[in-house]
């Protein structure tokens, strides 16, 4: 998939409408444009009902995931069409059986296997995101910084695991305190300022943000390792006072440099400016 704007993109060369959910920040599908495309069906809505009805007799649990959003046909009018988030949608596609969704069974089926074996070996998936990044085209030196960051992250929230915080929402809290801390701006409001969506927030980071925000996160670590939060609102001021400890650094840079360290400047920007990404 190829972006097109903001409600449509590129599926084969065909349109497939999409709608993206702010709050969620999460992608929508319109199933049936899905549907028609990998099985040429001059009938995709009859298809997908009866693909539906499938799913819900087997029990699928992706039946329940389905939500209804208006979107735009093409005679002009908004209709409430049945859509997918990107997971979901992946799942859906495996029960279509077409040549055109073989390619991505095969992929899907690839990508399974390869967490399988970083499971047994997580070397790989330092190696495997090594390769990803520069095939991207970003320099080594930020990519080494990049993975730096991410083994500083394993740390953090490992040690959150072991005080009790919890994976998904609490982890988002925690992080979203100590990215408030060290740069000024909730993760929303960085991601916003950087003009993204779902793209990774540190994948477009400079080199000093990224350098900045592992400081806040190894620092967090070590202070809750020092003082053993016994609950999630313990850990909440620990993820503060450690992004403060990095917020402080970034200040006095911004003093002396005279410029903003938090930049709206992505890897997107980096790409249309032809240098190396975010150095």
């Amino acid at each position: 998939m190829t972006k097109k704007d903001n409600s449509i993109v590129l599926f084969h060369e065909e349109q497939v409408r999409r709608h993206w959910d702010e709050d969620k920040e999460l992608w929508y599908f319109s199933i049936v444009d899905v549907i028609e495309i990998l099985t040429d069906s001059t009938v995709p809505k009859r298809y997908w009902s009866d693909l539906k009805s499938k799913l819900k007799k087997e029990g699928s649990e992706v039946y329940e995931k389905i939500v209804q959003l208006k979107l735009m046909a093409s005679d002009g009018k908004k209709y409430a069409t049945d859509c997918f988030s990107t997971q979901d949608l992946l799942r859906v596609i495996q029960s279509v059986p077409s040549p055109k969704a073989e390619p991505l069974k095969l992929w899907l089926a690839k990508v399974g296997y390869e967490r399988i074996e970083e499971t047994e070996d997580p070397e790989l998936a330092f190696d495997r995101a090594m390769q990803t990044y520069l095939q991207k085209g970003y320099s080594k030196e930020w990519i080494n910084q990049r993975l730096k960051t991410i083994e500083v992250r394993k740390g953090l929230t490992d040690e959150w695991k072991e005080r009790g915080v919890k994976e998904g929402l609490e982890f988002a809290i925690l992080t979203d305190e100590i990215t408030k801390a060290w740069s000024g701006k909730s993760v929303k409001s960085y991601k916003k300022l950087k003009r993204l969506k779902k793209e990774n927030l540190r994948d477009n980071m400079t080199n000093l943000e990224l350098v900045l925000s592992m400081l806040a996160e190894v620092t967090t670590t070590e202070f809750s390792k020092e003082k053993n939060p016994e609950n999630f609102h313990q850990s909440k001021k620990i993820a503060q006072q450690g992004g403060h400890v990095a917020g402080t650094a970034r200040k006095e840079i911004e003093q002396k440099t005279g410029k903003s360290v938090v930049s709206p400047k992505n890897a997107k920007y980096s790409r249309n400016k032809e240098v190396k990404k975010l150095n």
